[in-house]
């Protein structure tokens, strides 16, 4: 089985205990990650990131296979665009009609 397969069929559980091996070189539960394992373990996070996430987050791997590295003016306005976007949204839930001339 090569590793598209496995990130294909992967569940996200699965994902996040790989992503924790590589991260910490443990396992959930506490028991050590041997090198090889943290190595194919990262290799799987990677390709997850790239073909199932689809995360533009700095830090991870992009769809295309290359590791995304925004800017600091990057990631601002982008946090900026987002922060914007959801006081739209909250204003828009919260009008209330107001009938004052009854």
């Amino acid at each position: 089985m090569d590793i598209i397969q496995v990130v294909d069929n992967l569940s996200e559980e699965m994902f996040e205990r790989f992503k924790s091996a590589a991260e910490t070189g443990k396992w959930p539960e506490g028991t050590e990650v041997e090198q090889a394992q943290r190595d194919t373990a990262m290799q799987i996070v990677m390709a997850y990131q790239a073909r199932r996430l689809k995360s533009k987050e700095m830090l991870t791997v992009g769809e295309d296979g290359e590791i995304v590295n925004k800017s600091k003016r990057e990631l601002k306005a982008e946090l900026s665009a987002r922060a914007e976007q959801t006081d739209i949204e909250h204003d828009n839930q919260n009008n209330i009609a107001r009938f004052t001339d009854l």
